[in-house]
């Protein structure tokens, strides 16, 4: 009973050694297009645009509109 105890818990502790991403695993990542808050201009209009449309709203996130954003 204890050596089969022993085997469990070298069997759970075994599937805990590989946390975590390696570097050569980090490739995807690192690419620009998967950086938050670093996309190219033509992106950011169109998250405007997506954005003023559902807040019917014109102007700087910090202007103050109103209506439902229906055309």
């Amino acid at each position: 009973m204890r050596i089969f105890m022993v085997m469990i818990l070298m069997a759970g502790l075994a599937g805990c050694q590989s946390l975590g991403v390696k570097p050569w695993e980090r490739d995807l990542l690192a690419k620009d297009t998967m950086v938050p808050g670093k996309a190219n201009g033509l992106d950011d209009a169109f998250d405007d645009h997506i954005y003023f449309s559902k807040e019917g709203s014109s102007g700087g996130r910090g202007f103050g509109g109103g209506g439902c954003g229906c055309n």
